[in-house]
């Protein structure tokens, strides 16, 4: 599904902000007003609104220039500094007397109790817009794709938003986009509350949101001017619009709305990345949908690095896969540069060795890929009583391993059949072999491929755990 471009260079402009989340707890309420009195403990900094874009974009695996206005203070500072540490490259125009969006979040005892933000949403000043200008017509040479986030923080003047107009990949999140109708973006992600206020309806929502958005694509886009309107739709998913394709829907898992700070940046960061990377919309989409998966399970203003996203993919896709649709995904691994590991075993009753060798097969590349003997292969190669687990068990509880990303059956005695449609970067046994001892060692050779031999923890093996259990008094099994 999709692709992860590690060379992509993006251009972010857009209203920055710091969030700061003030955590601690409160155990009694106040002498003057029926209202908690919290004992601080912590307080976390982050980058947020275009800034948090900017954020995951980097951890995602993208090459990011942030533009912005910024006031002289210390919240300014502030966030200039935490931008840098997480590699985000930083072109923001400094305007005195400015205050910059600072959002407060106290939060007691795990639950959010009070916001609090300090903001200049004034237009910026001419000199700021020129400066601003002059900085966006340097950086979006060789950008591959522009995100826009429009919080109403007074950034896009009219002659900013012209200078945007007619680029090949914009992308815009807005609060209003009615006024970016003019720059014909590639793609635009307002929520439904804003997609309302655009279609003009009226005040009462539908019963059905999703029946309703479906009914109104041809407006939207026109309304838009936008190649693809996504409609987040905030615990229900999204909703994907495009010319001649029906309306497209990603599923999310609900969380709570205090989690969900910064989520949307993050699946404006991962859809922007992977249409850059020249993935479909759907699949810009779902992984969007992934991403912001990945950091509303957290607290605070969070982002998703490309490790987490790939991994939550796999799994949206399936860790077991037939053998056929396997290499098809393998083929889009290995686009993106990712080196595929293979290991093959029975695996009947898994074990502490088991695990810890898949964990080390597992940092000698990107993918790692498990292949199974099926149970007429396990019968054959270990005689009667085995197996003891079922193939469709002993699958599906490596699937549930970390380090496992993708699960496959073979029938046959060898995998050669696997190791020539999967041609992995590194084949991978364990136990006591040598390489030489392998038959499929000379084919993995003459693919390109690497062999590796990684040894069991000692009396580790399920030979020896199945022959302790069948010792026990009683034991019936086999």
């Amino acid at each position: 599904m999709g692709s992860l471009d590690e060379t992509v260079s993006a251009v972010v402009i857009g209203d920055v902000m710091l969030d700061s989340w003030l955590r601690g707890s409160a155990k009694r309420l106040a002498q003057e007003a029926p209202v908690p009195v919290m004992s601080l403990e912590t307080i976390e900094k982050a980058p947020g609104g275009a800034a948090n874009t900017a954020a995951n974009l980097v951890a995602l695996g993208g090459r990011v220039r942030l533009l912005g206005v910024v006031g002289d203070d210390e919240c300014g500072d502030d966030l200039v500094q935490a931008l840098r540490l997480l590699g985000v490259g930083t072109d923001l125009v400094t305007v005195p007397g400015r205050r910059t969006a600072h959002k407060r979040r106290l939060v007691a005892g795990g639950q959010l109790t009070a916001r609090y933000d300090e903001e200049d949403l004034d237009v910026i000043p001419e000199q700021a817009e020129r400066e601003l200008l002059r900085r966006l017509a340097t950086a979006l040479p060789g950008a591959s794709v522009v995100v826009a986030c429009d919080y109403g923080g007074g950034v896009f003047t009219p002659a900013v938003r012209r200078a945007l107009a007619g680029l090949p990949l914009l992308v815009v999140d807005a609060h209003a986009i009615a006024a970016w109708r003019e720059s014909a973006p590639a793609a635009v992600l307002p929520n439904y509350a804003e997609v309302v206020r655009l279609l003009g309806d009226g005040a009462d929502e539908p019963a059905d949101r999703l029946s309703y958005l479906m009914g109104r694509s041809d407006r939207l886009l026109e309304l838009t001017g936008a190649g693809i309107v996504v409609t987040t739709l905030d615990g229900e998913g999204t909703l994907l619009h495009r010319n001649g394709h029906p309306p497209y829907r990603t599923y999310a898992h609900p969380a709570p709305h205090h989690m969900a700070t910064g989520a949307g940046d993050t699946y404006t960061a991962a859809f922007a990345l992977w249409l850059a990377g020249g993935a479909s919309p759907e699949e810009a989409a779902e992984a969007g949908q992934a991403a912001a998966g990945v950091v509303v399970r957290r607290q605070g203003t969070a982002v998703c690095t490309r490790y987490e996203l790939l991994r939550a993919l796999r799994r949206h896709e399936g860790t077991v896969q037939p053998p056929e649709r396997l290499a098809q995904l393998l083929d889009e691994h290995r686009r993106r540069g990712e080196r595929v590991v293979f290991t093959n075993g029975c695996f009947d009753v898994l074990h502490r060795g088991h695990v810890t060798y898949l964990e080390q097969a597992g940092r000698l590349g990107d993918v790692l890929v498990v292949a199974v003997n099926s149970d007429a292969g396990v019968a054959r190669l270990k005689g009667p009583g085995r197996p003891v687990i079922p193939c469709e068990d002993r699958m599906s509880v490596l699937a549930a391993l970390n380090d496992v990303d993708y699960v496959t059956e073979f029938d046959e005695d060898t995998p050669e059949r696997l190791i020539r449609m999967i041609r992995p970067e590194v084949y991978v046994k364990g136990g006591d072999y040598t390489p030489e001892m392998l038959a499929e060692a000379p084919l993995v050779r003459s693919l390109g491929g690497e062999v590796r031999v990684l040894s069991y923890l000692p009396d580790r093996s399920t030979t020896a755990i199945i022959g302790r259990m069948r010792s026990l008094p009683g034991a019936s099994l086999g």
